[in-house]
């Protein structure tokens, strides 16, 4: 069973007690928007380190993931896609992890509130009341954030499909936006999973203590794999996107091109008729041809039609046109 207690509004604890052991239990503190009152606490019952205390305040933005090796405890910073007004950004997490107990600071992750939900209702059903680690109660987590990614990754390929389809529907310019949104989530989600893989490698590794059992490093090593297979689908999606991209600029340019091919067809056609009528608008009266007819007027009109058919004729002959 598991012993539930509100401390504040934004701080939570789960003791995780599995009734045939009830010697051993796990404890996971989840924490949301630390402020001081946050850290205080902390301060107050955990023997942790200020500045990573300070690091995990709501106001701390860490640019990159960390994994520190303290006395008694590991300090794990980690960054995961989140969806935010059609945008992806980094929603950070940081983790204090001793070996009966886990606390979990973040900025209000929804998938992280959802499992500490599911904890308090059915943790007969997690690993952790199983194996009744901190290490597992970790590896939980941080499944749960990885598969999450996977739901961005599937709107990712709807929207590649989508792209396709405006593409060879003729509607370049409306992909030219999508294809720039789509492009910058998937470079946005490259930098923030870009260092999951060796996170989790030195979380297995033995030097630091967390998951020294053979039993415990096969879920990690499972870990490990799932990372590198959402690296290879955000790869897939790139390599696409990227492709998609550089059909959309030929459609593009090709239009382009024939833009500019029609009018300058147009203008070379309409030539003769300039040329002529600037001859035939000279101020001279003497010695201009036609003009002391009665129809020049219409000959003249004539005339120019022959050149613009004549034109034509050598455009087509050309296949031009």
């Amino acid at each position: 069973m598991s012993n539930y207690k509100e401390i504040t509004d934004n701080i939570h604890e789960i003791i995780i007690v599995n009734p045939q052991k009830p010697k051993k239990t796990v404890k996971w503190l989840n924490i949301t928007d630390a402020g001081k009152n946050e850290i205080e606490f902390l301060r107050k019952f955990y023997n942790f380190n200020l500045a990573q205390l300070q690091a995990s305040s709501t106001k701390a933005v860490s640019q990159r993931p960390e994994i520190i090796k303290n006395d008694g405890y590991l300090f794990i910073t980690l960054h995961f896609p989140v969806l935010r007004d059609g945008t992806i950004v980094p929603g950070e997490i940081n983790f204090f992890v001793g070996s009966d107990y886990l606390v979990s600071v973040h900025n209000n992750l929804k998938t992280v509130n959802d499992f500490f939900s599911l904890c308090k209702k059915e943790e007969d059903l997690l690993l952790t009341y199983e194996l009744e680690s901190s290490a597992i109660l970790l590896y939980e987590i941080l499944q749960k954030l990885m598969s999450a990614g996977y739901s961005l990754l599937d709107q990712n390929s709807i929207a590649i499909n989508e792209i396709e389809d405006l593409i060879f529907s003729q509607k370049q310019k409306k992909a030219v936006s999508n294809i720039l949104d789509l492009r910058r989530n998937i470079i946005n989600t490259r930098k923030i999973t870009q260092n999951h893989k060796n996170i989790i490698e030195k979380l297995s590794d033995s030097n630091f203590g967390l998951v020294p059992e053979k039993r415990i490093k096969k879920y990690y090593n499972e870990l490990l794999a799932q990372s590198k297979r959402f690296w290879e689908n955000l790869e897939t999606q790139k390599e696409m996107i990227e492709v998609l991209n550089n059909t959309n600029e030929s459609l593009l340019n090709y239009q382009l091109s024939d833009i500019m091919k029609t009018l300058t067809i147009f203008s070379v056609i309409v030539f003769p008729l300039t040329l002529l009528a600037a001859i035939f608008g000279m101020n001279t009266t003497n010695g201009m041809p036609f003009m002391q007819t009665a129809n020049a007027f219409w000959i003249i009109i004539v005339i120019m039609m022959i050149g613009c058919l004549a034109m034509i004729i050598f455009f087509t002959k050309k296949k031009w046109l």
